[in-house]
């Protein structure tokens, strides 16, 4: 899995919290921000960006295409803009899957 698998249970992520998540810079995060119109996280007074859980989905999707899969960022927005929904299930399937995998690691720690 390219980005930190863990369970994500907070409503907002700043910047550098998510640049931790998924082992990149900061300024890719923004760059990508830049980039992709679906990437719109809120900003508070100071102007601090605040991811939500629909941000770091997408940005789970543009890690996929572009660091793993090789996408360049052209090939990366028209997968999206053509498939965006079933990218979004299988993204989705994956996240359930994850929180599946971490809950019955923590079973299997539990009872040894």
């Amino acid at each position: 899995m390219p980005y930190k698998e863990r369970e994500i249970t907070k409503l907002y992520y700043s910047i550098g919290e998510v640049s931790k998540l998924f082992e990149v810079n900061s300024s890719l995060i923004r760059f990508w921000e830049s980039e992709f119109d679906l990437l719109k996280p809120k900003k508070n007074k100071k102007g601090n960006r605040l991811f939500t859980q629909k941000d770091l989905t997408y940005l789970k999707i543009i890690y996929e295409l572009v660091k793993v899969k090789g996408y360049t960022l052209e090939g990366a927005k028209r997968a999206l803009k053509d498939d965006r929904n079933t990218l979004l299930e299988k993204q989705n399937l994956i996240d359930a899957l994850s929180k599946i995998k971490i809950q019955l690691e923590s079973l299997k720690k539990d009872l040894y």
